[in-house]
């Protein structure tokens, strides 16, 4: 980890080491120039370094190399106008669902319990969406490391039963305060009938909308040659939008100019055929549900 420009700079290990502002759909680069020189500058050898524009900018704006990225963006008014033109019935419905089961939801200061809570949200289940869950198994130390990130521009909701957390969101804003994002969002599967992941979100658009933020981002609309699947439905019927923004590749040495070239900066699993990836994906879903059945 670099420090650079004030910002936390993450550097890959590996053949080709590609740098990137830490949280880089949370942190944007206002000055890639200054970034770009203190990196030569910094006697750590990086051969790309990456970030994205920033929004409401979707047209290029620099010269540097660079691919077309997306986010799942909300343009956000107000709360009315969100939940009366934006979202489907369907996600209103769900929304309505939490409260009439006893959800309860309000903001949770970031301390030991809060971080003991998360955690058994994430040791509940080793699989979700098909697939392993990365949290699961966690020891509490480095559930604390990973959630205690951007403590100064960030504020956690929980949704709660009674006294048990059973989702969170963790919302944290650029420096702008022009956008927040969900930068994590997760809740029980054993209380998936309460809809707490719809309450959540409603009261994220709620802060928004009471804060002056003007885009609630839910990450990535579509992941490598995925176009659709169930999470980006989700996102769509709450009222989410695929926004394409420039990626920028700079490299910075002569290897870094050949790896983007070669397209060696993405993942292998990012060159293989759609057709193959989905037919795996059928199979690696079958196969983790049936371990979960048995």
């Amino acid at each position: 980890m670099l420090r650079i420009c004030d910002k936390e700079v993450h550097v890959t290990s590996g053949l080709i080491r590609i740098a990137h502002i830490e949280g880089d759909s949370y942190e944007f680069v206002e000055n890639p120039d200054a970034v770009l020189d203190n990196l030569r500058g910094s006697g750590t050898r990086v051969d790309l370094f990456t970030f994205m524009q920033i929004m409401p900018e979707t047209s290029p704006k620099y010269d540097y190399p660079m691919e077309w990225d997306n986010l799942a963006v909300l343009p956000v008014s107000t709360f009315d106008h969100w939940w009366k033109k934006q979202i489907r019935s369907v996600s209103r419905n769900r929304a309505r669902q939490a409260e009439k089961k006893g959800v309860t939801l309000r903001a949770a200061p970031f301390n030991d319990d809060l971080v003991r809570r998360i955690s058994g949200i994430y040791n509940e289940c080793p699989v979700r969406q098909g697939r392993p869950f990365p949290h699961y198994g966690k020891s509490i130390e480095a559930v604390h490391e990973m959630t205690a990130t951007f403590l100064d521009s960030s504020v956690f909701i929980g949704a709660f039963l009674g006294e048990e957390l059973i989702g969170f969101v963790k919302l944290t804003w650029d420096q702008s305060r022009s956008q927040a994002n969900l930068m994590s969002i997760v809740s029980m599967i054993a209380h998936r009938d309460k809809a707490p992941t719809n309450a959540l979100i409603a009261r994220a658009v709620r802060y928004c909308a009471d804060n002056g933020i003007r885009h609630l981002v839910y990450q990535k609309f579509s992941y490598g040659k995925k176009d659709r699947d169930t999470l980006s439905d989700f996102k769509e019927k709450c009222g989410f939008q695929r926004v394409d923004l420039p990626r920028y590749y700079v490299p910075l040495t002569t290897l870094g100019r050949f790896a983007f070239q070669l397209g060696f900066h993405h993942r292998l699993v990012d060159r293989i055929p759609s057709s193959v990836l989905d037919k795996y994906r059928e199979y690696r879903t079958e196969w983790y549900n049936r371990g979960l059945r048995s």
